[in-house]
């Protein structure tokens, strides 16, 4: 007797959300950039943002408090450091960024 073939369920409702890179959809979430700015812009701006001294300070807490230096993954200890952060000190470092521009 054979087994009815089992649904793999429903695609996913917005496959073009699983194709925005981890960096676009940190920066998203902890409001730096609109869901709508572009892959390549959103790069820039991670770049920048990792490059801000008070997310350095963050990170390198990040990584030493949690033994994750072997993590190869930069944006996750980003990712960590910004989670991090108070409303106050993300809307200060959105502010910081934009003056570099954008």
């Amino acid at each position: 007797m054979k087994h009815p073939k089992q649904s793999k369920g429903a695609p996913p409702s917005h496959p073009a959300a699983l194709a925005v890179p981890s960096y676009h959809r940190i920066l998203v979430k902890h409001g730096l950039i609109e869901k709508t700015l572009s892959i390549p812009e959103a790069y820039k701006m991670f770049l920048k943002v990792g490059a801000d001294p008070e997310v350095q300070k963050l990170r390198r807490k990040v990584e030493h408090g949690n033994k994750m230096k072997h993590v190869p993954a930069l944006y996750l200890v980003t990712a960590m450091a910004l989670q991090g952060m108070t409303k106050q000190e993300l809307e200060a470092l959105k502010l910081r960024i934009e003056e570099k521009g954008v």
